[in-house]
């Protein structure tokens, strides 16, 4: 009997993409399923967007190509933090695409080189090119973005994506019914059939990981992260809340970030501080 598309036999046919951290990928199997759509959920300082782009970047080093779109911070203010946590961005093709007229030229740089591909989409210098978007039409700037996903998928053959951050695109978007305006993003972003992680802002102790609480419930996966008081230090907490096809173990681990990569440590212990 032939095989239906799209069904495996196996959980070894399982594509993964690590979360790059360690101690915490070899307890979900390996990383979140390709094609899968994962919330980074937390508070201010817990290094959602550092997690996230470091993903991205580990990906375009295999030679994939990622998107890093991000709707508020400079892409000069990402790659300056990136570096100084010993980032080398020259080990990638980086493409920083922050005027939608010179789109295609900057994806022609993707092409025929060696390199995996990074593409920064700076949408606060996108906003300031554009004249003619209305910001009072809540699809509009959602459309915008959408448009250039689609279009680096097209040409850059776009592998993994990430939003920084949803909170940021409900501010610019104005979302009159969030419960189908988000079902149509994620349907969106799943027909492209790339991995795509969405940083979420979320209040310190709260178990609320999306502003409308409907993005917990369309996601394949929640990592959340969090600030935890400990003795005289403020410690980093991650967990994965949830990951669909996946065994994955549930525990609270200290994140650290120690010779140039994540790790998560003392799963279900205090951190021996």
């Amino acid at each position: 009997m032939n095989k239906l598309a799209g069904i495996i036999s196996n959980p070894s046919e399982i594509k993964r993409v690590p979360l790059y951290i360690e101690g915490l990928d070899e307890n979900i199997q390996g990383g979140v399923p390709e094609g899968h759509i994962t919330l980074i959920s937390g508070s201010a300082g817990t290094m959602k967007s550092s997690i996230s782009f470091n993903i991205l970047y580990n990906e375009a080093l295999k030679g994939k190509t990622a998107v890093y779109c991000s709707l508020e911070q400079s892409y000069q203010s990402i790659i300056k933090q990136m570096i100084n946590m010993n980032f080398d961005i020259s080990k990638v093709n980086l493409v920083i695409i922050k005027d939608l007229a010179e789109l295609r030229t900057c994806l022609a740089k993707l092409k025929g080189g060696v390199k995996g591909g990074l593409v920064m989409v700076d949408v606060g210098c996108i906003r300031k090119e554009i004249k003619d978007v209305k910001t009072s039409n809540n699809k509009s700037w959602m459309n915008v973005i959408k448009n250039v996903v689609k279009k680096i998928k097209e040409e850059g053959d776009c592998h993994l994506f990430c939003l920084d951050s949803l909170s940021a695109l409900y501010v610019l978007s104005r979302f009159e019914n969030p419960r189908i305006e988000l079902f149509y993003l994620f349907e969106f972003l799943r027909d492209l059939e790339i991995t795509s992680f969405l940083i979420s802002e979320s209040k310190p102790d709260t178990r609320q990981y999306g502003e409308f609480e409907i993005e917990e419930f369309l996601c394949d996966s929640i990592v959340a992260l969090r600030l935890t008081p400990f003795r005289r230090n403020v410690v980093r907490e991650i967990s994965v809340v949830k990951m669909r096809a996946t065994n994955c173990n549930n525990d609270i681990f200290s994140l650290e970030y120690k010779h140039n990569r994540f790790q998560a440590l003392y799963g279900g212990q205090n951190p021996l501080l």
